[in-house]
């Protein structure tokens, strides 16, 4: 393994590449802030990710014309640049991200990884965070690595040969711990509303937020269920130390909680280290409406900023801003809806925290729709569950308007009125 320092290392980035940068708990920090380091002896690199952790040196404003970002998903430490014109955000499936490496439509000169020191054998993990990570590694014609031996080794598909490696950077640094907020009584109502519908046996996919782990705080009674999700999160464990998470229905990987990156705590990456129970995989595969929709009684829980009385899901924007992205919510959803038995939902609060509702007359100028009202099906808040599928225009808006917030019922009905004339 060619080892030196991370500066020697990012030597080998040179101007007008393009560099993949590995994402959430794996985020290598010590690359990025030296590539921030290096920059302003570079032109015209790009570098591509998916969200990353840490204060992202890398789209400073100081740094425009030597670094510029194109993000898959955009986190709090990116919006700025977004907004203000120093970073892309391209919206895109994530089961579609690795083909874009794969078949050289994106083509990768450097990769960025951060990985579990090697195995007897000269393997590495990729931990974390297999999702796109794998493709990238693949296709790259450089990949410099942070090796870090607080990296848990996961099964699946990460294994990364250190003969691939150009360089590496041994590192001895904890992973990002995101903080996680308390529960609301909102949240909570929403989180029991859904768990009240899911059948046992069933095979689950669980979005990023607050009302998909208040739905696994309710499923403490549920029995036999399985995991298949883009992003295993710490509310899984109780579920899985309890045995109410078995897997023994599903049609892949049988007993096995499958995804496609970790994100938590320390428990939550110790009890993922060296545990073949949990597989991590591809993006390509995990997110694949085709390998989704054989498992059972597929129930994929997502969120969303606004929905429309049409049905129309807002999930990334918020008007013309981009808050978030993509991610896999499209596949899931439409994975849940071809799955034998399968239940896709929905999830939000019916207002935000300024008390504006979130089911709208119509969504803001500019939003993105990231689900479409020919998608959708269960759209929830603690008000109640209203189920879209087969309904026309006029049918959505009254079951919409029965589930947004007391207060702001009577001028959607009027918006509805106006709007489909009954």
């Amino acid at each position: 393994m060619k080892t030196m320092s991370a500066s020697a290392a990012l030597a080998l980035v040179q101007s007008n590449q393009r560099v993949f940068v590995q994402g959430a708990a794996a985020t290598p920090l010590v690359l990025v802030e030296a590539l921030a380091e290096r920059a302003r002896a570079l032109e015209g690199v790009e570098t591509v990710h998916l969200h990353l952790e840490g204060t992202a040196p890398h789209v400073a404003p100081a740094l425009a014309g030597h670094l510029r970002a194109r993000a898959f998903f955009v986190g709090a430490n990116l919006r700025a640049a977004v907004a203000e014109g120093r970073a892309e955000y391209v919206p895109i499936f994530l089961s579609e991200i690795p083909q874009l490496f794969r078949r050289g439509l994106m083509p990768l000169d450097v990769a960025l990884v951060h990985v579990s020191p090697p195995d007897r054998h000269g393997y590495c993990s990729l931990g974390t965070s297999v999702d796109i990570a794998v493709a990238a590694v693949e296709t790259a014609k450089v990949v410099i690595a942070q090796v870090n031996p607080r990296m848990p080794r996961t099964f699946g598909h990460g294994k990364v040969h250190v003969s691939r490696l150009a360089a590496a950077v041994e590192v001895d640094a904890a992973l990002p711990e995101p903080a996680v907020a308390a529960p609301s009584p909102e949240e909570d109502a929403i989180g029991a509303r859904i768990a009240a519908l899911i059948p046992d046996g069933a095979t689950l996919q669980m979005g990023i937020g607050a009302v998909p782990d208040a739905v696994l705080r309710s499923l403490v009674n549920h029995r036999e269920l399985g995991v298949h999700t883009e992003m295993f999160s710490d509310g899984l464990l109780p579920l899985i130390e309890r045995g109410v998470v078995t897997g023994e229905h599903k049609a892949h990987q049988r007993g096995k909680v499958v995804s496609s990156f970790v994100t938590g705590s320390r428990r939550l990456y110790d009890f993922v280290n060296d545990n073949p129970s949990v597989e991590l995989r591809d993006s390509a595969y995990v997110n694949d409406t085709a390998v989704i929709r054989q498992n059972p009684k597929v129930v994929a829980i997502n969120s969303a900023i606004e929905v429309d009385l049409t049905g129309q899901v807002c999930a990334d924007s918020i008007g013309e801003r981009i808050y978030s992205g993509v991610g896999g919510q499209m596949d899931f959803m439409r994975g849940a809806s071809l799955s034998e038995g399968g239940l896709p939902f929905i999830a939000l609060r019916a207002t935000t925290h300024r008390g504006e509702t979130r089911i709208v007359p119509r969504l803001k100028p500019g939003a993105g729709v990231v689900t479409t009202r020919a998608h959708v099906r269960f759209i929830v808040t603690e008000h109640g569950v209203a189920d879209l599928y087969g309904k026309s225009l006029t049918e959505r808006a009254r079951a919409l308007i029965a589930i947004a917030a007391p207060q702001h019922r009577e001028e959607l009905e009027r918006t509805a009125h106006q709007r489909f004339g009954r």
